[in-house]
């Protein structure tokens, strides 16, 4: 890897990660800012102001920026997170300069025409009322308002239908400009480019941007509970989480292996036992999320109302069984799919772009491929067994919707985790 980064003298970072053999190359502007920022009334306008970026600028209107990025045959698109915002295209390797001219203009230049604002409002209420019809995901929304109550940390990505009702034009864009500033700002690039050239691009392009940040962002408070929704569905959707650890955290590595072993593939404990031997569920996955000072670690799987008296009971006792060391051959599968996963990713131009650009929000440098791996590497295990008690030993949350007459109270879980 060729990894190059640079500040500008407004405090924009600039990041390019230089791959000559491929004839692609993604550009993206990354922001530290996101749904965890926001206050509660306007919860959801991050992501909509997401939206709006492509709604047309001073020198493009939407249908301009959606003919330019693909009559060169580029992608264009743009993501929401609790704690980042990233704007990106991936086009080819000729066509970076005007890649980079069309994101500065929708960052930097969007005009958010209060006309759009309105339209806007209406096509994400009906991505709410979508999200609401796909339990396997608005599943996760309830899961994070229960383990972390009346906090922006456990508001949904995409808001609340009463928020994005009555969201005001103005005060979004006020807090847009306050959230969005050169200091926690990086444009990325990485794929086959000319370093210089790209820079000089980019100095040109947003060189004379002069925001100060104002984010507001308080301390990531877990608590824990339980959420029951006894809707009229035809499978019971489960996820079962703990406290889990902060990006930097000095367990987080052992935490993301110990996700992999218990619920990352089809070797993995739970789904050889949950699905394979017992056939209880149709899929069944761990996760390890973190956030700059906390995290969460759960287990998500859907099922029949029959299979949950036996489901659950099944699970706890693989969440248990993760206190004693495991042997050294899951570990090595563990780590094996991890790193695997690395270095295939090494290969996507838009997989090495968005690591960069994650990477130096989170930790203000980059993270080469060989640290990451000596990282996994270095888990023992000893460290999976004592990070397994430090997180499944911490009190539960629970979110469950569907027919639920089968599945026992938190208490009764928490009862057993502990036993």
């Amino acid at each position: 890897m060729s990894v190059r980064i640079v500040a500008l003298p407004n405090g924009l970072r600039i990041a390019t990660d230089s791959v000559p053999q491929v004839q692609t190359a993604s550009v993206g502007v990354y922001v530290g800012a996101g749904t965890r920022h926001e206050p509660e009334a306007l919860n959801g306008a991050a992501h909509m102001l997401e939206h709006m970026a492509f709604k047309g600028t001073a020198r493009r209107d939407a249908r301009a920026i959606a003919e330019e990025v693909e009559a060169v045959g580029a992608f264009m698109n743009a993501h929401t997170g609790r704690e980042q915002t990233a704007y990106y295209v991936k086009c080819l390797k000729e066509d970076t300069g005007l890649a980079l001219d069309i994101l500065a203009d929708v960052f930097l230049h969007s005009v958010f025409d209060p006309a759009e604002f309105e339209r806007e409002r209406g096509v994400i209420l009906q991505e709410l009322g979508q999200v609401e019809d796909t339990p396997d995901d608005v599943i996760f929304d309830r899961f994070h308002e229960t383990a972390f109550p009346d906090q922006a940390l456990g508001r949904p990505v995409l808001g609340d239908a009463e928020t994005i009702r009555t969201m005001g034009r103005e005060k979004a864009l006020t807090w847009r400009g306050g959230a969005y500033a050169p200091a926690n700002t990086i444009v990325v690039a990485a794929g086959n480019l000319d370093v210089p050239a790209f820079e000089a691009d980019v100095a040109k392009l947003f060189g004379a941007w002069s925001a100060r940040a104002a984010l507001t962002e308080t301390p990531a408070r877990y608590a824990g509970g339980e959420f029951r929704d006894d809707g009229d569905l035809e499978q019971a959707h489960l996820v079962l989480g703990f406290p889990g650890v902060g990006l930097r955290d000095p367990d987080y590595w052992a935490a993301q292996v110990l996700a992999t072993l218990l619920g990352g593939g089809m070797s993995s404990r739970l789904f050889q036992e949950i699905r394979e031997k017992r056939g209880l569920a149709y899929s069944i996955s761990a996760h390890a999320s973190s956030y700059m000072d906390g995290g969460i670690f759960d287990v998500y799987t859907g099922t029949g109302e029959a299979e949950m008296a036996e489901l659950v009971p099944a699970l706890i006792a693989e969440l248990r069984g993760a206190f004693a060391p495991p042997p050294e051959a899951e570990i090595r599968r563990a780590k094996a799919q991890m790193r695997a996963g690395l270095l295939m990713s090494l290969e996507s131009t838009n997989a090495r772009m968005d690591a960069l650009g994650a990477n130096l929000l989170v930790y203000g440098r980059d993270m080469p491929p060989e640290e990451v791996s000596r990282k996994v590497e270095a888990v023992t295990a000893e460290d999976l067994a004592r990070v397994a008690a430090r997180i499944l030993k911490g009190r539960p949350t629970l979110a469950a919707m569907g027919p639920l007459a089968k599945l026992d109270p938190l208490a009764k879980i928490a009862e057993r985790l502990a036993a």
